[in-house]
């Protein structure tokens, strides 16, 4: 995949990566009110393996609580929109960046 190729998981959907738009004036982006995740997945003889995805899910559903932000999604459909996106842009190996902010 060559760099800013492939897609992202944005609002529920997978967009080509230059598709991929948020408005200058975001609140997270005047503000800084926003939570994130960094996930490792690695290559394995069976294909990519996502690191503890589900803790990581758990954890940004906290921070998110914490922060009083409602998540939009469930943690089944963001666990399985992050294994969407190393699935889709055929990724052996890949950091993963869930984030949940205000727009």
């Amino acid at each position: 995949m060559a760099d800013r190729d492939g897609l992202i998981w944005l609002d529920g959907e997978m967009v080509p990566w230059r598709e991929a738009k948020t408005h200058v004036l975001t609140h997270t982006l005047h503000y800084g009110l926003g939570c994130f995740e960094g996930v490792r997945a690695y290559s394995t003889e069976k294909g990519a393996a996502i690191f503890r995805l589900e803790d990581h899910t758990n954890r940004l559903f906290r921070s998110a609580h914490i922060l009083n932000m409602t998540m939009p999604f469930s943690k089944d459909e963001l666990n399985a929109a992050q294994t969407a996106a190393v699935r889709e842009n055929n990724l052996d190996e890949a950091y993963l960046r869930p984030m949940v902010f205000l727009g």
